[in-house]
This record gives structure tokens, sequence and C-alpha cells, in this order.
């Protein structure tokens, strides 16, 4: 197994008290796999791909427990710095969800580009400019030569995610982790970053973490769902069985807000109420308050993540009764 997360644990430490923002995490994804995580905001997706990515480890925030193996090395045993970034970028890379923040304003996209191959490859600037034209022109941005001299705002939403992208895969990671790549895109956009994705994780056999809200980006490119809520795994399966019966409450609830060209008129389906504050998460199922089918037991005990079927999990008391319903 190429990453392996068990049992992660991060806790916030803020005024109010101790959030905890993940809470017994488990997931896996393999060479050439797509792994989606997904959840509401708030669910503890992005920290926990901060935690696997080695870049959550100052105050507020502390991992308080769990492994993360990669490759089968805990990153989380790695004691230098030095360390931890000969494996970021070169072995595994992360493209964030906000690519105008990411970037660097003053400096121009082909020398952002260019410093992967500088920093981690020793390469002299020019074959460093050359390499990231030919990885501009690879995430399909027209006349990259020339655009290789330009600034991240003289790029559209669009194509400053391809410049992510680009950077991401300079080096040719095993992993890579993308936090919702596709926010603040137009649909058409979305679909040609998520296909290009799809197409450089086949090319180059990497294993891929989709981080995203967005049940509709997920269908025709992942391989497994792993579900999240107030910093929990609530179901964990194969897309396809997820798609045809989900086997927890929020899972259904996620899949029924989606809108859907064959039910025209009426209301849009939205869950009840708000996730739980992370300092004060109610006793037994977190989603219990919000729960259409929540009884007495899910006020009290916490589910464990029960084995539905090979490879699935569930993690919901009654999740024979939300498979048949």
């Amino acid at each position: 197994m190429l990453l392996e997360v068990r049992d992660l644990r991060v806790e916030f430490r803020t005024r109010d008290g101790v959030a905890k923002a993940v809470d017994g995490v488990d997931y896996a994804v393999d060479a050439g796999e797509t792994l989606a995580v997904l959840g509401e905001s708030g669910s503890g997706k992005s920290v926990t791909a901060q935690a696997v990515m080695g870049i959550l480890d100052t105050p507020p925030a502390r991992i308080t427990g769990g492994e993360v193996l990669f490759r089968g090395r805990n990153l989380l045993e790695l004691k230098e710095e030095e360390e931890r970034r000969r494996i970021r970028g070169a072995e595994m890379a992360m493209i964030f969800q906000d690519a105008l923040s990411a970037l660097n304003p003053v400096l121009t996209v082909g020398d952002q580009l260019g410093e992967m191959f500088t920093v981690h490859r020793g390469m002299s600037r020019k074959d460093a400019r050359a390499r990231a034209v030919e990885l501009m022109d690879r995430v399909r941005i027209p006349a990259a030569r020339e655009r290789a001299g330009q600034y991240p705002h003289q790029f559209s939403g669009g194509m400053r995610q391809r410049i992510m992208i680009a950077m991401a895969i300079a080096l040719e990671p095993a992993l890579v982790i993308a936090d919702e790549p596709t926010t603040a895109l137009d649909v058409t956009v979305q679909a040609q970053v998520m296909d290009l994705l799809a197409e450089l994780r086949r090319e180059y056999r990497m294993g891929l973490v989709l981080i995203t809200h967005d049940l509709g980006v997920v269908a025709d490119v992942a391989d497994r769902i792993a579900v999240m809520y107030a910093g929990r795994i609530v179901e964990r399966a194969p897309v396809h069985d997820v798609y045809r019966a989900p086997a927890h409450p929020y899972t259904k609830g996620l899949l029924e807000s989606v809108p859907r060209l064959d039910r025209k008129g009426g209301e849009l389906y939205a869950i009840r109420g708000l996730p739980p504050n992370p300092v004060d998460v109610p006793p037994g199922c977190p989603f219990s308050p919000r729960c259409p089918m929540a009884r007495d037991v899910c006020r009290t005990d916490a589910p464990a993540l029960y084995e539905v079927s090979e490879g699935r999990r569930s993690a919901c008391h009654f999740w024979r009764e939300c498979l048949d319903g």
C-alpha cells in the first residue's frame, strides 16, 4: 500500500477548549488509485491532508496520535525538517484549493515551476525554465513559452489551477493530494480539471487523494470513497457501492442534496441542522442530532465502523436499514 493513515488524531487548542478536528481517521490509497474524501466544510478533510503532508506541526494544531505510513515509513516519526522536505514535492505533493493564494504573486509562473527543478534536481535556471514550459504545455496551457513569463494574476482561475497541478506533478511524485481542486470554477472548467487529473494519474501511475464536498465531481474519477463527518470516517466503500446504495444516513443525505436532471420542480433536499462544534461534539453518534433515523442508542453509544461487505464499512448502528431504505 502506498499510503496508510491509521487512527490519526489532530487537536486544536482554543480559548473555548480542545477541538478534535480529526478523531481516529483510517484510510489507505495505492499506486494508480483514486480515493475521494468527502464531507461538508469543517469535517476534517483538509486537516487530515495537511497532517499527512507534514505541514500541520505548529500551534494551536497538535497531532496527538496515529500513524501516517508512506511506503511503509511512518512520516510522523521523522525528526528532521530537511527529511520531510525531501519527501514533500519529490515523493508526495499537494494541490491547494486557492491557487491564487498558493502561488507567489511577485514571481512569474515559469520561475515558480522552475524552482522545483533547481532546488530538488540541481538544474541550471535555463534547463529548469525549459522543463517548466514543458510542464505548462503538458497541462494544456496555450502558448506555454510566452505565458511562462507572466504572473499568477494574469491567468484565469482554471489556468491557475493547471499551474498548481503542473507544480504537483513536476517531480513525478508517487502520491498527490488534491484539496478541493475545482473550488470556484465553473462546471465546464471543473470537468476539464478532473479529466486532466485522471489522465495524469493513469500516465504516472500515481496515487491520488481527492478532497471535495461535491459528490458530482468524483463519480467518474474515484475508485473508492471515504465520507467524513465531525472528524471521523462514517462510511468507506468502493465508489459504485456508495452511489448505488449508501450505508450511512449522512452519505444518503449528501447524495440526495445533489441536483438531478430527472427531478424537475420541487424543493431541493437539504440535510437539516448544522455540523457540531468540534469543541463540543455530542455523545454517541455525532450525526444523531441531524439524522432522520436516529434512536436512543445513537445518542449514547458511538458506533464502530461496522463491516458491511468486503472493503466496505459504515459507522451506523442501523446500516442495514439504511441500505434497505
